[in-house]
């Protein structure tokens, strides 16, 4: 049984890459690529680390994320390796969602990322009927500003101070891909 989809059409598929609903099959492969030091040090605590079997059973059981987002594994031969999500804003910024991403550590290097992003954003921001997806990136993860930027975010400035990751004071540095009209191509 996968996890509820929130928007309205398949989500996008890439060159060697499937997004789809997170399954509680995934479990295992989710244990393997979350449980990595190096891949949470760039994401919010929400993403624990180290990150337990009982981390993996609350996320897919919808206890982590807001069911309201577009939430999808990033699958490659039959598995899970990442994920990929925009969680709509409320109220006057319901047409604005914060974009987040993961990749598994064996998956770095190989432009994935950018692929996903550029398959998904577009799809996003169609199904959301957004006019604004914005990420924010830890001061130290240059690759993922890289990601964001080949994908036509602009950066927007930097939030100082914004964040203690791991006892540390980080700055955050906002990216967002905007639209003026929903007419508009993405």
């Amino acid at each position: 049984m996968d996890l509820p989809l929130s928007a309205a059409s398949p989500p996008p598929r890439g060159d060697g890459f499937v997004l789809r609903p997170w399954r509680p099959s995934d479990l295992d492969s989710l244990l393997a690529h979350a449980d990595d030091e190096q891949v949470s040090r760039g994401l919010s605590d929400r993403f624990p680390s180290p990150y337990t079997r009982a981390d993996g059973e609350a996320f897919l059981s919808g206890q982590v994320i807001d069911p309201a987002a577009a939430l999808f594994a990033i699958e490659i031969d039959g598995r899970a390796c990442g994920g990929i999500s925009a969680q709509p804003g409320r109220d006057e910024r319901v047409h604005s969602a914060e974009l987040g991403y993961w990749l598994g550590r064996s998956r770095w290097g190989s432009g994935l990322m950018t692929q996903v992003v550029a398959a998904f954003v577009p799809w996003a921001m169609r199904e959301m009927s957004l006019y604004r997806l914005f990420a924010t990136v830890y001061d130290h993860n240059p690759a993922s500003a890289r990601v964001l930027s080949k994908n036509g975010f602009i950066e927007e400035g930097v939030q100082r101070c914004a964040v203690v990751k791991r006892g540390q004071v980080h700055d955050l540095r906002v990216f967002a891909r905007v639209r003026r009209s929903l007419n508009d191509a993405t």
